[in-house]
């Protein structure tokens, strides 16, 4: 019986569990913390806030505090030694190098058995059920599977302990029916050195029968880019004619969607968002006609929400389950998984579009957002307005970054934008008026603001040389794989750090 057919059929079956979930989505994830508060009892955190005890959320919520990665670090620190039955009671072998952070320190997810199995993996498999879903009599397994992943180390701290990016930990660990299609080669594929990786990985794919390609868009970009520079080709499907599938997540894919059109001149490509992140995958792409995400509710993750107008880290108070969420409120995203993350803050902050079944759209960070003077500006906003931006002006972009300026005696306040274009705009004015007046119009703060520039003048944008954010990456450690570079800080020091390094190059040279 060809895979294929297989495949279909595991798929329909899986849409049915996938049905039951939307049908009963508070049952579902109800039933789930249950589980989870059973399974981890009689772990070191289990009984410090006595799981036996817990009998309902409103019971969860009141025993077990708020966690930000300081306060699981420490155990996290046990565990890489090689201690047990900490926080879930499996073993805890591998760790995930988290992507939501380009600090000198490193965040390291603890990844069990059950959050490979039942989250990850099983989040890939959705992924294929639902496109499978919405395009029926695909043939994708015929084909290589290309996968731009991360980099994986060895943990020395324990023998059988071992860290790196998620996507290396999911490509050292897939099942033998994935991993017979996947491509490049492993020693491609989880090399460390990115600039030797993305030419090994470009020169051993160019010739494969690729039909699906996965991984961040900037890099995928890049890895692109030197495919046809090898091939000679003009674009993607000469060189892969039976490419039909982009599975992206990590940024969003807004600013770089018309550079993928000139990529991949064909209509009949399709690309699907995924929200994958260190701690758990979270949501999918379901419909063709809409770039919201559905909420998965069972994958061994319980989710809260804060509202951000009552953010207040650790020391929130109005953290509500799936029952209490609104549409159109901005929420800090708060899980407990089968990872032994307890009520932890994830970081990143979303926005359900609808709540049968929960939709939802990806706004930004906790601490990626821009409000010095009250605009409250978030990277949904940003991303919007650099798309359009980018749109009229024919303008492609690399990456960006925005930070505020401030007020001085002589000078009102702003934002300076930093940005690596691909292609420049043909116009860098107008570029910078379309991104303005685009802010005005998604965002009332910010045009508020910019009333008669009383307290907001007009954006500052600079052009970099091509590489520099890559060479800033380089020195935090965090070239390539899922790491990233923010869309927004509320203060000017990592765009000072940026600038300083441009002008000792001037020096140098």
């Amino acid at each position: 019986m060809p895979f294929n057919s297989i495949f279909a059929w595991i798929i329909k079956k899986r849409i049915h569990q996938i049905d039951l979930f939307l049908k009963y989505p508070i049952d579902v994830q109800l039933e789930l913390l249950d589980r989870m508060i059973a399974m981890a009892k009689y772990t070191e955190f289990g009984m410090r806030y006595q799981f036996g005890n817990i009998h309902s959320y409103q019971d969860f919520k009141s025993a077990v505090p708020l966690q930000q990665y300081e306060d699981v670090k420490p155990s996290i620190d046990r565990l890489m030694e090689g201690e047990q039955n900490i926080l879930w009671p499996t073993e805890t072998k591998w760790f995930a190098k988290s992507s939501g952070t380009t600090s000198d320190r490193s965040k390291l997810i603890p990844v069990t058995r059950e959050s490979l199995e039942e989250c990850h993996y099983k989040g890939g498999k959705d992924l294929l059920a639902l496109y499978y879903n919405n395009f029926p009599n695909r043939k994708l397994y015929n084909g290589k599977h290309l996968i731009v992943g991360g980099s994986a180390q060895v943990n020395q701290l324990s023998e059988d302990s071992y860290f790196g990016d998620l996507s290396a930990i999911i490509v050292k660990n897939l099942p033998w029916w994935a991993e017979i299609r996947r491509t490049p080669s492993k020693d491609i594929a989880l090399m460390s050195e990115w600039e030797s990786k993305i030419e090994k990985m470009a020169e051993n794919t160019v010739n494969e029968d690729v039909y699906i390609l996965a991984g961040v868009p900037s890099w995928t970009m890049v890895l692109a880019r030197r495919v046809l520079e090898i091939s000679g080709k003009n674009n993607l499907k000469e060189v892969w004619p039976n490419l039909e599938l982009f599975m992206h997540g990590g940024v969003s894919f807004d600013p770089y969607r018309e550079q993928f059109k000139a990529l991949i001149p064909d209509p009949n490509m399709n690309y699907v968002e995924t929200y994958n992140a260190s701690e758990g995958f979270f949501g999918i792409q379901d419909q063709v006609d809409s770039n919201d995400l559905l909420l998965m509710l069972d994958y061994g993750i319980f989710y809260e929400f804060i509202p951000m107008s009552d953010y207040k880290g650790i020391d929130s108070k109005n953290a509500v389950d799936l029952s209490g969420v609104e549409p159109g409120v901005n929420y800090a995203l708060v899980i407990s998984t089968n990872g032994g993350l307890w009520r932890y803050i994830v970081g990143d902050t979303i926005m359900f579009s609808s709540t049968k079944p929960y939709r939802f759209k990806i706004t930004g960070r906790t601490k990626s957002y821009i409000n010095t003077f009250g605009e409250e500006l978030i990277v949904d906003n940003a991303e919007k307005a650099v798309s359009e931006a980018c749109k009229k002006t024919g303008a492609q972009i690399r990456d960006f970054t925005a930070c505020p300026m401030y007020i001085t005696d002589i000078n009102c306040g702003g934002h300076e934008w930093l940005f690596e274009f691909i292609v420049p705009p043909d116009d860098l004015k107008r570029f910078n008026n379309i991104l303005d007046e685009t802010l005005r119009q998604i965002n009332s703060d910010y045009d508020a603001k910019r009333y008669q520039n009383m307290i907001l003048k007009e954006p500052l944008v600079r052009i970099l040389p091509n590489g520099t954010f890559d060479e800033w990456l380089k020195s935090k450690g965090k070239l390539g794989g899922q790491n990233k570079v923010p869309r927004l800080s509320n203060n000017r020091e990592m765009v000072e750090e940026i600038l300083r390094s441009l002008e000792l190059k001037k020096m140098e040279l």
